[in-house]
């Protein structure tokens, strides 16, 4: 599997969120396995400086710290806020379809660093629609890519 991907903040909170409900356990779950994969090379991390943005946002500061230290010993590529000039024009086009501005900041900076997938749990988000880059949830991506 030779796959470069996107986790926007949804992704990275879900195993945070209350596991009692079995689809937000088996999402953990699913995205706690896509983390094994970047760690063993079978999938290369993206991150951008909306994710920065985002995740210093995070009210809690274990959680913070711990998607802070998995993207940096992670990632493989970087998309800069030097590249906004192209990132905003993406990401004003993506949010004419109804995304939220953040959102749309996030996917443009997928597409622009040629991510193959952008993974959320963010059921809004997963309605865009793209020939440039596949959305899908953690399960989604397992499903489509085990076995390659």
């Amino acid at each position: 599997m030779d796959v470069r991907v996107y986790l926007d903040m949804c992704c990275y909170n879900r195993p945070y969120d209350d596991q009692s409900q079995i689809k937000i356990a088996l999402e953990a779950q699913a995205k706690l396995h896509i983390q094994d994969l970047i760690r063993n090379g079978k999938a290369d991390l993206v991150g951008s400086y909306t994710l920065d943005y985002e995740v210093s946002r995070n009210p809690f500061e274990m959680r913070k710290r711990a998607i802070i230290r998995f993207i940096e010993n992670n990632m493989k590529a970087y998309v800069g806020v030097e590249r906004d000039d192209v990132i905003a024009p993406m990401a004003k086009e993506i949010m004419k379809t109804g995304v939220k501005e953040k959102d749309a900041f996030h996917v443009a900076s997928a597409i622009y660093a040629g991510c193959d997938y952008f993974i959320s749990t963010d059921i809004r988000l997963l309605k865009y629609k793209s020939d440039r880059i596949k959305l899908v949830t953690p399960l989604e991506f397992i499903a489509e890519t085990e076995g390659e």
